[in-house]
């Protein structure tokens, strides 16, 4: 069972005034000194880091092992929630026996873009042109397991919520016809949690995304005054207070609008065509330079940067930066990244994950997705149905094992948190962090209260 609390917001929501950001001169004798606050940093996710990049295995090796790693667990709570029903699996039913089966979903849905669909006459690239969702009212539930496949009903089954991938245990009776006619269900539920820590001052983490470099149509000024005032070089003092506390950034990727830039910054072309297609990178190494000489800097790989496509996504690489790369400060992690600071622990995407569960899912709301990413106990279940990622047959990293204490996404449209209460006591602040190109929203997270401040820079003095 989960319990939804909003999230507490600390200080002025929405964009502050610019009379709050910009102060009358002062002499230096007024001005007072603030220092950068540090914190305990631990890094934690090395499992999405490859030791090798094989691409020899077949996928279907990564369900069989994400059944085999889960379905311990996920028997256990389906034993004590309905204590005395039997396990049995497809291949076997029993007839006229209400029994448990524990397997992997995978969703049917007619509107679902596949390659084939060029080669059907009846069936054109209209019909998906301009969707953002492809569910349907006739989409139905499969549930397999290692020995067959059924069809899943029953008027309790959500099918518009599922999707391919997620891990449940499912009890009822098999119905004529090989059908399996469903009157309960159950999932891995939320992970144990690591005691959260107690802190006796107010520390920050910086949360930002889509910063989009290479957008003619982005303002530029907003990149400018985000790197101003983390730096501590703008604001109010009793601002820099807070700036000064802010222990680490952490750019949840979307550094460039898109790739095709580099792409064409080949030796064939001109020395002006190509500074001109590497000035986008060239302009995020130097804001991060500026970053990282004032507070530590943490960068993940998004969908349109620099980096390999599956997921996970390795760090990007350091010829990227060469000014930023200078600074020990500054870190180049994966997707998704997984860290701990002053015994508060993150875990984190740069979106690709609900996003790939949005489209495939009737729920609108991007929280209660990642709420549900952590009821299924899995980081990508649409993983490599729709998302690509690699072949894994030896593990499975993206496994919840364990419950965060912030759970963030990057690159949504919008900005939203909120707090969860797991079946256990686990409490879990679930944030979504917007594009920085198109919002100009930084969000910081108080690590002692995990309260939420959100900030909006733009060059608007009306506002």
């Amino acid at each position: 069972m989960v319990t939804e609390a909003n999230a507490a917001t600390e200080g002025p929501s929405g964009r502050p005034k610019y009379d709050d950001l910009l102060s009358n001169p002062t002499t230096e004798a007024q001005t007072p000194g603030h220092t950068r606050v540090t914190a305990a940093y631990e890094a934690k996710g090395d499992r999405f880091k490859l030791a090798t990049q094989a691409f020899d295995r077949q996928y279907a090796h990564i369900y069989f092992q994400r059944l085999m790693l889960m379905k311990p667990p996920l028997l256990a709570k389906a034993r004590q929630k309905w204590p005395g029903v039997q396990l049995a699996n497809i291949l076997t039913l029993p007839e006229n026996d209400e029994v448990m089966v524990v397997g992997t979903v995978y969703k049917d849905m007619k509107l679902k873009p596949s390659i084939l669909d060029e080669y059907v006459k009846d069936r054109g690239a209209s019909q998906l042109v301009g969707r953002t969702k492809f569910v349907g009212a006739d989409d139905s539930i499969i549930l397999e397991d290692e020995s067959a496949r059924m069809k899943l009903r029953g008027d309790s089954l959500p099918v518009g919520q599922l999707v391919t991938g997620v891990v449940m245990a499912v009890k009822g009776v098999a119905a004529p016809g090989g059908d399996f006619q469903v009157n309960a269900f159950c999932f891995a539920s939320m992970a144990a949690q690591a005691p959260q820590s107690s802190l006796s001052e107010d520390k920050y983490v910086a949360l930002v995304s889509g910063l989009g470099l290479g957008d003619d149509a982005a303002d530029p000024l907003k990149l400018s005054l985000l790197v101003d005032y983390l730096v501590g070089s703008l604001a109010s003092n009793e601002e820099q207070t807070r700036v000064s506390k802010i222990v680490r950034v952490v750019v949840a990727g979307g550094l460039l609008k898109s790739t095709e830039g580099l792409l064409q910054a080949t030796t064939h072309k001109q020395p002006r065509q190509q500074a001109a297609a590497l000035a986008p990178i060239r302009e995020v190494d130097m804001c991060l330079s500026e970053l990282a000489g004032a507070v530590p800097v943490e960068v993940m790989p998004g969908n349109n940067d620099p980096a390999n496509h599956s997921l996970p996504q390795q760090p990007l690489h350091r010829c990227l930066f060469p000014l930023a790369s200078s600074f020990t400060s500054f870190n180049r992690v994966t997707n998704p990244h997984e860290f701990e600071v002053d015994g508060i622990s993150f875990l984190g995407t740069s979106g690709q994950n609900i996003d790939d569960i949005y489209k495939y899912s009737v729920e609108e709301n991007r929280l209660t997705l990642l709420q549900r990413v952590l009821e299924w106990g899995h980081l990508v279940p649409t993983a490599p149905d729709t998302l690509t990622c690699y072949p894994l047959s030896d593990s499975d990293p993206f496994i919840l094992e364990s419950a965060p204490h912030v759970f963030f996404v990057g690159n949504q449209p919008s900005y939203s948190s909120q707090i969860i209460t797991g079946s256990e006591g686990q409490q879990v602040l679930l944030v979504s962090i917007p594009r920085f190109s198109t919002t100009g929203t930084l969000v910081l997270v108080n690590l002692r209260t995990l309260a939420v401040h959100p900030i909006q820079f733009g060059a608007d003095l009306s506002a």
